[in-house]
């Protein structure tokens, strides 16, 4: 039960209410007619925090003044940036702060977990994932199939969607894995479905591959800064995820990955980079390599200071709003969203993400009955009036309440502008 209104008024007085209100006003919203738009595109970029050009400045002018030796007289040295983001990441995914590190891209950080993680034997060459995954997934995953001399078509188990909507069933994981365990070297699936938004139970995951034998490991870009973690808890052997989504880093920002720390000292293979030695010794430029303990060792080159800038900014924000209350406020700001689209939708819009709240964070998908080219219409429709969503083909259009700075106002207005489409094409 609960005690929504769809009403400018409850909304408003929801908003005035909400202890974490303040923190709208650390991003810059995009405007629209003269006000600010709707938007619910965090999933796909997040918003640009405030801070984040003064924190890209300030390297700036520790670059002009001390060139080089702002590495360890600037006002942050460069020497340690990556270990700034250190603890507040560690945080947001409920890790030790050793477990996770800072770097490179998430298709770079796939690939280099898989040479670590991914260890295909004759009689144990196989990886299971799910079918319809983000494409960087499946494309990374097919290469290292290919790349150790095995067939994709043999050894690439995706598990199809069971559920209404293309949702994939724990059962259908669970039997997955009870059917072919035997023979994977590596589960590999998601945190949240990029396209149902469906959140899947990590821990049971893992539980379920790990009495097969198998490695297990995550791509959390959709499941970072949107649901509150608990990576290390979960027993995961390793996850990777962007940060320009909800953890609102910009476009193309550094990204992170998870190792958990009972791999920090295993003699694990692995590609290595002189960022990732020992920094004990780093700098005395041995030839043999000796890798720092934790996910630090897997770095390769020293860390982008002016992309590691922003993520700094933006988790500040997270430490300080705590993603208890963001998960919490994610919870009621996304059920009424969603009450709000079976209340007054019901007869337009069908909703693919999960139904209960443990089955999905701030994202919902969404599917016009009319068909695709409907849905095509009603998505432009959205953006000339200001409501910024996405489209994932083949027809589902995406949209995150995202508890930093959306508003329960926001969520009418969008409601409303669905409304105002459905009243002209019926």
């Amino acid at each position: 039960m609960n005690d929504f209104e769809a009403t400018r008024a409850w909304a408003e007085a929801q908003d005035a209410a909400d202890p974490l209100r303040s923190f709208r006003d650390a991003f810059h919203i995009p405007p629209h007619d003269g006000g600010d738009a709707l938007y619910f595109c965090g999933n796909s970029l997040g918003l640009q925090p405030k801070t984040v050009r003064a924190a890209i400045e300030a390297e700036l002018a520790d670059w002009s003044e001390l060139a080089v030796e702002a590495h360890f007289r600037g006002r942050s040295p460069w020497m340690h940036y990556h270990e700034y983001v250190r603890d507040a990441m560690a945080e947001v995914v409920g890790a030790q702060p050793h477990e996770v590190v800072a770097m490179n891209s998430l298709g770079v950080n796939l690939h280099l977990m898989m040479v670590s993680f991914y260890r295909p034997t004759a009689e144990r060459p196989a990886i299971l994932m799910e079918a319809g995954a983000f494409p960087t997934d499946r494309y990374a995953l097919e290469s290292q199939v290919r790349f150790h001399g095995f067939d994709p078509s043999r050894d690439l188990v995706e598990i199809a969607p069971d559920g209404p909507g293309g949702i994939l069933s724990l059962e259908a994981i669970e039997r997955a894995i009870a059917e072919h365990g035997h023979r994977v070297a590596l589960i590999l699936l998601p945190g949240v479905q990029y396209r149902t938004g469906q959140v899947f139970d990590l821990a049971r995951i893992v539980q379920l591959g790990h009495a097969q034998g198998c490695v297990v490991g995550f791509d959390l870009a959709h499941a970072v800064g949107n649901l509150a973690l608990a990576l290390h808890d979960s027993g995961a052997d390793f996850a990777v995820w962007c940060t320009y989504k909800y953890l609102n880093a910009g476009p193309g920002a550094v990204a992170g990955a998870f190792v958990h720390e009972r791999h920090a000292r295993a003699e694990l293979p692995r590609f290595a980079g002189w960022w990732g030695h020992d920094k004990a010794t780093r700098f005395q430029m041995g030839p043999q390599f000796v890798p720092t303990p934790g996910a630090d060792g897997w770095q390769l080159s020293n860390p982008p200071i002016l992309a590691l800038a922003p993520l700094r900014a933006s988790l500040e924000l997270f430490t300080q709003a705590g993603m208890a209350r963001l998960a919490a406020k994610s919870r009621r700001l996304t059920g009424y969203l969603d009450w709000l689209i079976r209340t007054r939708l019901a007869e337009t819009l069908d909703i693919v993400t999960p139904n209960d709240p443990a089955q999905r964070g701030a994202q919902l998908s969404v599917r016009v009955r009319a068909g695709r080219d409907a849905g095509r219409a009603l998505f432009a429709h959205l953006e000339r009036h200001g409501v910024i969503g996405d489209w994932r083909e083949p027809d589902v259009i995406r949209l995150s309440p995202t508890p930093l700075y959306n508003r329960y106002l926001d969520c009418l207005g969008a409601v409303e502008t669905i409304a105002s489409w459905q009243a002209t094409s019926a």
